[in-house]
């Protein structure tokens, strides 16, 4: 985390619109056969580990990582410096009223945190370059996008000319958590890896994710990714 941290403030001093993709196993198996979201995660600017299937398979690559980085826990550790660092963000994304009740949350978590935009997800993808221009207004630093994977990574890959914003990230369902309207997993499960089971529990429709599971599983040791 505390790298992926870094990084990002690096992208920030550097003021070039830069990508971070927070990468978990379904979004590795749904881009074996979307060229563009498989041409989206070779090209960021930063990838991180958003799930223990990720760091198991950079094991056996020899290629280990210290420890997961979640989209969720990203936003937070982003929120935190730009209470003590002024950086401006924007949250795009989730149902109506749910980034915003995030924001308001983050404002509460750290006193200083300078949210200074937020809108839903509902919209086309033919509105796509109109939001942009929306979100190019608010001037933000780091812009977070919870639309999901791949439609998130799609937008803020395709729009950062657009935007403008220094780092732009997809961070999926963390609106929901931020905001209350979704409980995160406890600690205990998060530790063992087993946060997926939580989220299945809780919302069932999450079972295409959950089923992409042994597809990722026999491509790794295939050795085809």
């Amino acid at each position: 985390m505390e790298e992926a941290v870094r990084a990002i403030e690096t992208f920030l001093a550097e003021r070039t619109p830069r990508v971070v993709v927070t990468a978990d196993s379904s979004g590795i198996v749904a881009a074996q056969s979307d060229p563009e979201f498989r041409s989206i995660l070779l090209g960021a600017d930063l990838v991180t580990p958003d799930s223990t299937g990720i760091l198991w398979a950079a094991r056996r690559k020899g290629m280990p990582m210290r420890g997961r980085v979640s989209g969720v826990d990203l936003v937070d550790a982003l929120c935190a410096r730009s209470a003590d660092k002024g950086y401006r963000v924007y949250l795009l994304g989730a149902a109506p009223g749910v980034a915003e009740m995030a924001a308001e949350r983050l404002r509460l978590r750290h006193p200083g945190c300078n949210v200074v935009g937020a809108r839903h997800g509902y919209f086309p993808p033919d509105s796509d370059e109109l939001v942009a221009r929306e979100v190019a207004e608010a001037k933000p630093d780091i812009l977070l996008v919870g639309m999901g994977i791949p439609r998130q990574e799609k937008f803020l890959w395709t729009m950062r000319e657009v935007h403008r914003a220094p780092v732009s990230m997809g961070v999926g369902g963390s609106f929901d958590v931020l905001s209350g309207r979704k409980r995160r997993a406890p600690k205990l499960l998060q530790r063992i890896g087993l946060e997926w089971l939580w989220r299945l529990a809780l919302s069932p429709r999450k079972i295409s994710k959950v089923k992409a599971l042994p597809r990722f599983l026999w491509l790794v040791l295939r050795k085809d990714i």
